[in-house]
C-alpha cells in the first residue's frame, strides 16, 4: 500500500486567497514570539518524522533515490535543522549592541533588533527536493516570518508528501502550492517580502525580473559550470575516489559537484585508470543492478543529458550505457578538447564527468576563469601551494581542497553562490539572518539635548567644533602611507603631504 498521494496542482484561483492568509497571519503578529516559533520548529520535526517511510518511498519514485541518501541527505539533515534552530534561537533573536560606536554616540544606546522581514515565498528544487525546500523554510519560521512553500513539480510524490508535513503547522501562516508554471507565475504575481529559489539560472533570471517590479528582495541559490583541478602532484586515487562519489552521487544531480575535470596531462592516464578503479569498488555489480545508484527524475532531463553526450566531440573512457525506459544513465566518463564542447559549456547535472587535458596549472585557472568566472564550487587537488593559488585566482561560490563538495555538506555553515551561481546564503544561523532584518534603533534621552544643541541653527561658529567633536584622524599621508604620531611631531604635522600641516594622527593600531 502506497503512503504517498497523488499529485494535485493547486487551482489558481485559490494562490491569491493564500498568500492574503499568508499576509494577515504575519500582520496579526502572532508569529513573532519565541516560543511560537519554537513550537513551529518542533511540530515540523515531529511532522517530518512522522512521514520518514512516506518521504523515502516518494524519493524513489521520483528520483530512484536509496534509503540511505534520503534519510542523509534530506530526512535526518532537515529534522537536525529544526533541531539546532530551536536550540539556538533564543541567542539568535537577542537585540546586538553594535561594535565600533564612538564615545560621543553611546548615550543614545544602539542596538540590533533582529525583525523578521515578513510574508516569503520559498520555491524548492527537485534534486534534494526535501532539504532544498524544508531548509528555507526552517529557516524563514525561525526568523518569525509567514511562508507560502512552492515544492517542485518536477517531484511530484516527494512534493504532495512535503505538502502534507507542512499542514501540520499553523494552516494560516504555513501552507503550500502545488503545479508547475501557471501555479508558479501567479505565486510571482503575488506580492512577498522576500522570494527565496533554488534551481536554474534561466528561471533565476525570470524570478528576480518579477521580484524587481515590486522591489522585493530575493535569495537565489542557483547553478554553474564548477571546476575541479587535478594537479601532477595530487594523490590521484583519493581525487578519483572522492571525485566519482560527487558526481555520481544522487545521479550527478547535484547543482554543487564538479561539472568538469582539469587534469594534467602527465597524469591523465593514471588517473583515468584510478577512476574505473573505484567505480569497480563503488558497483562491483554494475550501477544499474545497485540498490545505491539512483535514476534520472524523468524523461526530458534524461534526454537532455543524452542529447549532450551525443553531440560532443569527447571520446567516452568509462561507462556510456543509458536505457530511456528505465531512466538510467551509467557513470560516463569523456575526454574533451575544447571548452565549446557541449560537455564543458553547459552544466550537465547528470552522472557526466568531462576530463579536460592540460599542460600546467597556468592553463588550468586559464581556462576555468573562461568557462564560468562565478561557479558555485570549485575543488583544487593538489600540494598546498597549488591549492593556493587556485583559491586565490579562481573565484566561487564555496570551496573545498582536496575533496569535492565537504564545504556544502555541513548543514550549520553558512552556503551560498556568487555571480551567475547564486546571490545570498543560507544554512545553520544564516538560514536565519537569510530573513531577518537586523533594524537599527536608538534612543535619545532628554538630559542629551544641552550636548545636542550643536546639531541644531544657527551654525555660525559651530563646524570647527563639530569637526574637532566628531572627525577622525588620519594614520596615513597623501601617499597613502602609514604615519604615526612620532612622525607628525618630527614633521609638525606636515609629514609628506604637500601645502600644508595635516590633523594629529589617532592611535590606530594598523592591521596588516
Amino acid at each position: 500500500m502506497t503512503l504517498v498521494p497523488a499529485f494535485k496542482a493547486t487551482a489558481v484561483e485559490e494562490i491569491a486567497p493564500l498568500a492574503k492568509t499568508a499576509r494577515l497571519a504575519f500582520a496579526s503578529q502572532k508569529t513573532k514570539s519565541l516560543e511560537w516559533r519554537r513550537t513551529q520548529l518542533r511540530k515540523l520535526y515531529w511532522s517530518i518524522k512522522d512521514h520518514a517511510e512516506a518521504l523515502v518511498e516518494a524519493c524513489s519514485k521520483d528520483l530512484g533515490k536509496s534509503r540511505y541518501e534520503t534519510f542523509l541527505t534530506e530526512i535526518d539533515w532537515t529534522l537536525n535543522d529544526c533541531v539546532f534552530s530551536q536550540n539556538n534561537l533564543g541567542l539568535w533573536m537577542k537585540d546586538e549592541t553594535p561594535s565600533d560606536v564612538p564615545l560621543s554616540h553611546k548615550f543614545v544606546s544602539p542596538k540590533i533588533r533582529k525583525d523578521p522581514l515578513g510574508c516569503v515565498l520559498v520555491i524548492g528544487a527537485f534534486n534534494y527536493p526535501v532539504q532544498l525546500l524544508l531548509g528555507p523554510v526552517i529557516g524563514a519560521i525561525a526568523a518569525g516570518c509567514t511562508v507560502v512553500a512552492k515544492p517542485s513539480e518536477q517531484a511530484p510524490a516527494t512534493a504532495m508528501v512535503l505538502g502534507e508535513i507542512i499542514s501540520r503547522l499553523d494552516s494560516d501562516a504555513y501552507t503550500t502550492v502545488q503545479g508547475a508554471i501557471p501555479e508558479t507565475t501567479e505565486l510571482l504575481n503575488q506580492k512577498w517580502d522576500k522570494i527565496f529559489y533554488t534551481g536554474s539560472g534561466n528561471v533565476g533570471k525570470i524570478i528576480a525580473m518579477k521580484a524587481a517590479e515590486t522591489l522585493t528582495p530575493v535569495t537565489l541559490e542557483l547553478g554553474g559550470r564548477n571546476p575541479a583541478i587535478v594537479t601532477r602532484n595530487a594523490d590521484l586515487r583519493l581525487a578519483a575516489r572522492r571525485l566519482l562519489w560527487a558526481k555520481f552521487h544522487n545521479v550527478g544531480q547535484v547543482c554543487v559537484s564538479q561539472n568538469y575535470i582539469l587534469v594534467d596531462k602527465e597524469v591523465m592516464p593514471s588517473f583515468v585508470e584510478e577512476l574505473k578503479k573505484a567505480k569497480t569498488e563503488y558497483y562491483p555489480n554494475g550501477a544499474k543492478a545497485s540498490p545505491d545508484y539512483g535514476r534520472i527524475v524523468n524523461n526530458r532531463q534524461w534526454n537532455r543529458l543524452k542529447s549532450m553526450i551525443d553531440n560532443s566531440e569527447g571520446k567516452i573512457v568509462m561507462g556510456g550505457t543509458m536505457d530511456e525506459a528505465d531512466l538510467f544513465l551509467e557513470p560516463t566518463v569523456v575526454e574533451v578538447n575544447s571548452t565549446q564542447d557541449s560537455l564543458i559549456k553547459d552544466e550537465s547535472f547528470g552522472p557526466i564527468i568531462p576530463l579536460f587535458p592540460v599542460d600546467n596549472l597556468d592553463q588550468a585557472i586559464r581556462i576555468a576563469n573562461e568557462v564560468d568566472e562565478t561557479p558555485l564550487g570549485l575543488y583544487p587537488f593538489g600540494n598546498k601551494s597549488e591549492t593556493d593559488r587556485v583559491l586565490r585566482e579562481l573565484r566561487s561560490g564555496g570551496a573545498t581542497i582536496n575533496d569535492a563538495f565537504y564545504h556544502a555538506s555541513i548543514p550549520t555553515v553558512s552556503f551560498g553562490g556568487i555571480g551567475s551561481s547564486g546571490t545570498g546564503a543560507y544554512r545553520g544561523r544564516a538560514s536565519f539572518e537569510c530573513f531577518t532584518h537586523r533594524r537599527s534603533i536608538a534612543k535619545t534621552p532628554g538630559w542629551l539635548e544641552g550636548m545636542l544643541a550643536i546639531r541644531y541653527p544657527p551654525y555660525t561658529g559651530k563646524l570647527e567644533r563639530l569637526q574637532f567633536m566628531s572627525n577622525a584622524r588620519p594614520n596615513f599621508d597623501r601617499n597613502g602611507n602609514t604615519t604615526s604620531l612620532l612622525s607628525w611631531i618630527l614633521t609638525l604635522g606636515a609629514g609628506s603631504a604637500s601645502g600644508g600641516a595635516a590633523s594629529p594622527p589617532v592611535a590606530v593600531k594598523q592591521i596588516d
